[in-house]
């Protein structure tokens, strides 16, 4: 499967399908339109099933029929098309073949390097392919290795009908990155009984445990005259702004927590001494703690006002996802058969609270369990974001030994 892999994901790669924060469409790019149809091509060539793409809500669907007597339970795997909000046009990946464990030069006219001084994690790729951007660009790994390995996957399948599996369901869908497009997605007519993400982290990760997420979006808004008379009646809305960020906990920052410590963090902000714009983000794992955190935030917002003839701050707070834990943990069977699968494949398994979400955040509280595989991924988002070949195949593992493991109980 190596090479086949490895040139599917490079052909995925290759393709622009950068998400856009400020569409109010889904997909809200028309490159992963683009992508989806000629996506769903290639899965009709390969020879799967039930190929669809719906235009209401951008996902690619298609089915591997059972090949059992027997009833075993309908399996979904998803994986994005949508890559992060960082330059992807004219993404040229760099195979490096059996890696050396030294820096990797991305590219000699920029002078980028890839140091393992950095980032000492390279040590543990030593040997195998490493596939890297050119430094110009991130390289989209996130998540188009996860939909390589699926389906890749899925035509070993294909190739080989004599290996039992039951009914397979495919689904490969727009806007993760911006948290819009698994709000569409249509589980009733997806029809499995669990599903799994491969959506990002080494080799041996699996997550079933995401945030709880929120975002606030304020408004600061100021008074601006002439500084030589302001004495009494300017306000400083940059000021402003910057006083409620230090009024928050400075501890309670993505760069100073971990494991199951939730946050808050300024992820935007433009504006003048009239008017300024902020977005936050608030997380926590804890249902509870998430609702003192919103809680505390409005509370914020009220004593700023307070301190105002007139209310100064103007919030919006919504909820974007909640812990897949929370119903997850109600029934365990999808958890404990991938963490079987990866037992059997010799995958020591690596189970932590995700510090995000994935599609499967939302998914999972439309009534379909959906916890996530590894992709053999690291560095996301980013010039320096890598992949290894190996590990995309481990990924395509675990999907084809999940998929055995139920067709033979």
């Amino acid at each position: 499967m190596y090479e086949p892999l490895l040139n599917r994901f490079i052909a995925y790669a290759k393709v622009n399908t950068r998400s856009n924060p400020h569409s109010s469409t889904i997909p809200s790019t028309p490159s992963q339109i683009d992508f989806a149809l000629n996506l769903a091509e290639e899965l009709k060539k390969i020879g799967l099933d039930e190929v669809e793409y719906n235009e209401d809500n951008g996902f690619v669907t298609a089915t591997l029929p059972s090949n059992v007597d027997k009833d075993v339970p309908v399996i979904g795997f998803l994986a994005h098309i949508d890559t992060a909000d960082y330059a992807a046009e004219n993404i040229q990946p760099q195979v490096h073949r059996n890696y050396d464990g030294k820096d990797i030069l991305l590219n000699e006219e920029l002078a980028i390097t890839m140091t393992v001084a950095e980032f000492p994690q390279l040590k543990n790729y030593v040997g195998q392919t490493v596939i890297t951007t050119d430094g110009t660009t991130l390289l989209g790994a996130d998540d188009k290795a996860g939909m390589a390995s699926i389906v890749s996957a899925m035509e070993e399948y294909t190739k080989h009908p004599e290996r039992p599996h039951g009914k397979i369901r495919l689904a490969f869908g727009p806007d993760e990155e911006i948290g819009t497009g698994a709000l569409l997605f249509d589980v009733e007519h997806f029809d499995a009984d669990f599903a799994y993400t491969l959506d990002s982290g080494i080799v041996g990760k699996f997550e079933y445990e995401t945030f709880n997420a929120a975002q606030a979006e304020i408004t600061f808004k100021g008074t601006s005259v002439h500084p030589g008379s302001a004495k009494d009646s300017m306000v400083n809305a940059l000021l402003l702004a910057a006083q409620f960020a230090t009024a928050l906990p400075q501890d309670e920052v993505p760069e100073k927590t971990e494991g199951y410590e939730g946050f808050y963090m300024l992820s935007s902000q433009v504006g003048t001494i009239d008017e300024v714009k902020a977005t936050y983000i608030i997380r926590d794992h804890d249902k509870m703690l998430f609702e003192n955190r919103k809680r505390h935030f409005q509370e914020l917002v009220d004593q700023f006002n307070s301190s105002f003839d007139q209310p100064r701050l103007d919030l919006k707070l919504y909820d974007q996802y909640y812990n897949m834990r929370d119903i997850i943990e109600k029934d365990m069977y999808s958890v404990d058969l991938a963490l079987e699968a990866y037992r059997e494949l010799g995958i020591e398994p690596d189970v932590k609270p995700f510090r995000g979400g994935t599609d499967g955040s939302i998914i999972t509280y439309k009534g379909l369990p959906t916890p996530n595989i590894f992709t053999g991924s690291e560095n996301l988002h980013g010039k320096y974001e890598f992949v290894t070949l190996e590990g995309m195949e481990k990924a395509a593992d675990v999907v084809m030994k999940i998929i055995e493991l139920t067709a033979a109980k």
